[in-house]
């Protein structure tokens, strides 16, 4: 059996030679618009906001996506294909080619009334180029996006350019002035810093200034943590990501 770590959210699979599987998922339910869905959206848009969260927690640990499956609780025509083409489109944006990753599967054998969604991420990284537990005390955690959940997230549109998106996990990695990223869920984005401070044994530090609310939910991946060094700050305080960002704090 190979060697298989668990970090956050992620499973690590150990491969021969050294490079490591990263795998992660994400699910989605009665958010669509079938009959007894809550929020009320276009299966386009549930298929890229669902793959949005896999897909930015494989890149942000400086992995490259090798496979998406999408196990769709939905027929195939009208609402998969919907679907399908939002996950497609999701991962064009980041330039990933669909028909080389993407497969998954429908259900077809009862009618369905309400949309249900799940997807797993498969991605490979070389060790030395894993991005995870490279925070050290002093290091500095900006918080990129704003937090969204439910409707607030179909208001702003799949393009909204108030939250994080994949394309901003490559500009960051591509600045190199990055350590470590992590994606903001439900459990917000307070929940998430103590996490990157525990993998590394050490201790999250609020900042007084902070405006944004770090205990709501940030929905399908709507903020994204990054960790960088004091002496990179100057680096990202002197770009524009297009998208509102502060420091939350630091490790301690």
């Amino acid at each position: 059996m190979p060697d298989i770590r668990k970090i956050r959210d992620l499973s690590l699979i150990e491969l021969p030679g050294d490079m490591i599987m990263v795998t992660s998922c994400d699910s989605l339910g009665a958010i669509g618009e079938k009959e007894l869905d809550v929020v009320r959206v276009p299966g386009y848009f549930v298929g890229r906001a669902v793959t949005r969260v896999s897909l930015m927690e494989i890149m942000a640990t400086g992995a490259e996506l090798v496979a998406l499956y999408n196990t769709l609780a939905v027929e195939m025509d009208p609402s998969g294909k919907e679907i399908i083409g939002g996950i497609s489109d999701e991962l064009m944006k980041v330039g990933i080619d669909p028909a080389y990753v993407l497969n998954g599967s429908t259900e077809e054998n009862v009618t369905t009334r309400q949309t249900g969604v799940g997807v797993v991420a498969l991605g490979l990284v070389a060790r030395k180029e894993l991005m995870l537990g490279k925070g050290a005390k002093g290091d500095l955690v900006l918080a990129f996006g704003t937090p969204k959940v439910g409707d607030e997230v179909a208001g702003g549109g799949p393009d909204d350019p108030e939250v994080a998106h994949p394309s901003l996990i490559k500009q960051l990695i591509s600045a190199k002035c990055v350590k470590e990223l992590l994606p903001v869920g439900s459990h917000g984005i307070l929940y998430e810093c103590r996490q990157l401070a525990q993998t590394v044994n050490l201790r999250f530090s609020l900042d007084k200034d902070v405006t944004t609310d770090i205990n709501k939910s940030a929905g399908p991946a709507t903020c994204l943590l990054a960790v960088v060094s004091a002496n990179s700050y100057k680096t990202v305080e002197n770009k524009d990501w297009q998208v509102p960002w502060q420091v939350v704090g630091s490790l301690e």
